[in-house]
């Protein structure tokens, strides 16, 4: 993918890493649109970019297919756009966890029901998916959070299989990060820094986008985070005890966050 004059679409893009993304894509030289639920933020975001933004709530079918609309063919769609309740289960209301699927679940198939079409017909584009890290291992206090992000990495992997059966150029890229330093994630602590460390806004984007860049498929940020899979062949209780060791479990008990 040459990110040179390529047309990015990028929800949730007026803060974090989403914002961090419009900045740093706009910089290799393609034309960025900023979809958020906050207009000023995403207006905010284009006035650095020199993009075009618009309020979406991707959350809405009516509004994505309107928005899509309007911003007529795009080569990269990244589905940034995300929440975190940090409750445990009895503790999170109804509202809040349905919310949490249909921001970080759901939106990706809505966004991607509405630009796929297009991107087949050229034969060219990439799906961006932004899962978590939490997605390979359930954590405490991320019920909803990670079974979300657990459901977004099998949309990826189905879509991936889906264009691959039917011989289609357009790729995806599903991105599974640690905690990252946006602010989402205030409070958040880790036990190994050195081999789980809090990662760089910054730092991951451009990781992101060089992975786009390179056609890459997944992007599991730190390298730690990639034998995960692998440890699935231990018992249950073998696997829970090396989780424990390196206290995944303990990494929400400050969680502040920033309520997006």
């Amino acid at each position: 993918m040459q990110l040179d004059g390529a047309r990015f679409l990028i929800t949730g893009g007026g803060s974090g890493l989403g914002r961090q993304l419009a900045l740093q894509a706009a910089a290799r030289g393609a034309h960025v649109e900023v979809w958020d639920l906050d207009a000023a933020a995403a207006a905010a975001t284009t006035e650095i970019t020199g993009g075009t933004s618009q309020r979406v709530d991707v959350t809405d079918t009516a509004a994505v297919d309107a928005a899509a609309a309007a911003a007529g063919a795009i080569d990269v769609l990244v589905n940034c756009a995300g929440i975190v309740s940090g409750k445990s289960l009895l503790d999170a209301s109804e509202a809040a966890i349905r919310r949490t699927f249909e921001v970080n679940t759901l939106a990706g198939y809505w966004t991607t029901r509405a630009f796929l079409p297009g991107m087949l017909d050229r034969d060219r584009g990439t799906i961006v998916t932004l899962a978590s890290a939490a997605g390979l291992v359930g954590v405490a206090r991320q019920t909803d959070y990670s079974a979300s992000k657990w459901a977004a990495i099998g949309f990826t992997e189905s879509l991936r299989a889906e264009l691959r059966a039917s011989g289609s150029q357009v790729s995806t890229l599903v991105v599974a990060p640690y905690y990252i330093d946006t602010g989402m994630f205030a409070g958040v602590r880790t036990r190994v820094p050195l081999l789980l460390p809090i990662l760089k806004e910054a730092k991951v984007a451009t990781q992101i986008l060089d992975a786009i860049a390179s056609g890459r498929q997944q992007l599991v940020l730190p390298p730690l985070a990639r034998v995960v899979p692998a440890l699935r062949v231990l018992p249950v209780r073998a696997f829970d005890v090396v989780m424990d060791l390196f206290g995944i479990n303990h990494t929400m008990d400050h969680f502040i966050g920033r309520g997006r």
